[in-house]
């Protein structure tokens, strides 16, 4: 089912096609939205977790992110992720550590890729942009973890998205120093050249500190936006709007 689906979505990638076909497309990329929509309606504010799919438990990002996350869902927020194992996993773990909320994300692929166990709700997406959006739209704050293309796209689309002003200037944490040196290194070159203001690395915060993290999240999100702790509410599913 996955590696059709991936076809389906190359065969789009290729160039014009028939109208048809790309109105059968459109069709499926809203069904998407709507799915994904009906699913996370009800999860309350989340921070999302970016980060490698390929680090085991052993890694010392792995338990950092595990810790990580069970600081920010003590403030509250619904931890999500891209659902899978790695660094989603250890961020969906962290969250129910401390009985917090964990969401996930997954993304259909050939390989099958297969939801981590430690996820409240998740919901399966086959598209990737549609995927970031999700990830996106419910999120207050976002923390970038060592990972590879995947995390890197997902951190510049968040940037690009804040610095030209499409969503609210939400705080963004960069976490390991060591890692992310020369991603830093390439910042201060743009800069340099003139292709990146130096304002625009104010966007985001970087550090390896867990509690100065906490404390960034905590004043551009609780405090910023006055945001105040309330009862979950109670969740009714309604089948005629496709909530499962």
């Amino acid at each position: 089912m996955a590696a059709k689906q991936d076809r389906s979505e190359i065969r789009f990638l290729q160039g014009r096609q028939s109208r048809w076909r790309e109105f059968q497309f459109t069709l499926k990329v809203m069904a998407e939205f709507i799915k994904g929509f009906r699913a996370l309606h009800f999860i309350g504010p989340c921070i999302t977790i970016f980060g490698s799919a390929r680090l085991n438990e052993n890694d010392p990002n792995y338990q950092k992110t595990r810790e990580l996350a069970a600081a920010i869902a003590r403030l509250g927020f619904t931890i999500m992720t891209g659902g899978g194992p790695g660094i989603m996993e250890a961020a969906n773990r962290g969250a129910k550590d401390v009985g917090g909320r964990s969401i996930g994300v997954n993304i259909e692929l050939p390989f099958e890729q297969k939801p981590n166990p430690y996820l409240d709700r998740t919901v399966d997406i086959r598209y990737f942009f549609v995927r970031k959006v999700l990830l996106l739209k419910y999120s207050y704050g976002f923390v970038i973890m060592p990972g590879g293309f995947g995390t890197l796209d997902e951190f510049f689309e968040t940037m690009t998205l804040i610095q030209t002003k499409k969503i609210h200037r939400f705080p963004v944490v960069v976490m390991n120093l060591e890692f992310h040196q020369r991603l830093m290194d390439y910042v201060d070159h743009m800069i340099d050249k003139g292709t990146v203001s130096p304002e625009d690395k104010q966007l985001f915060f970087y550090t390896d500190s867990i509690p100065m993290a906490i404390e960034h999240l905590r004043t551009n999100t609780i405090d910023h936006f006055k945001l105040t702790h309330e009862e979950a509410q109670q969740w009714r599913p309604w089948r005629w709007l496709l909530e499962g």
